[in-house]
């Protein structure tokens, strides 16, 4: 089973993203806080990450990169989400894919699946 950690401090799209992908069959952890992913990362060892650009105590971007620059971090895959378009950004800093909100949550499986699968 696939896990995926989602960081995301809206708690309503969190609820939907989790149930909707445990249906899929995969296994989600839910990190709220930016100073939260790092230890989280290390304790629960995700196959990959869906991270919100805005959370409430930091950007999403800061933590692509202190993840990017950590060594045992680099080839997770890391799609980063915002209803901004910094796609430049964040492919910049070490995204694997970014999508724009409003995006089709019934896309992730596929989406998820194939990066995981590299």
């Amino acid at each position: 089973m696939p896990k995926v950690m989602i960081v995301d401090d809206d708690r309503t799209t969190v609820t939907l993203l989790k149930t909707l992908l445990e249906l899929d069959g995969f296994e989600i952890t839910v990190v709220g806080r930016g100073a939260d992913v790092i230890p989280t990362i290390e304790q629960v060892k995700p196959d990959l990450l869906f991270m919100d650009y805005h959370l409430a105590d930091m950007d999403g971007v800061d933590i692509l990169r202190e993840l990017r620059a950590e060594g045992s971090f680099m080839n997770i895959p890391i799609v980063m989400t915002s209803g901004l378009d910094v796609e430049e950004e964040v492919m910049a800093a070490g995204a694997t894919a970014f999508l724009v909100k409003p995006f089709e949550p019934s896309d992730l499986p596929d989406l998820f699946n194939r990066l995981i699968a590299g």
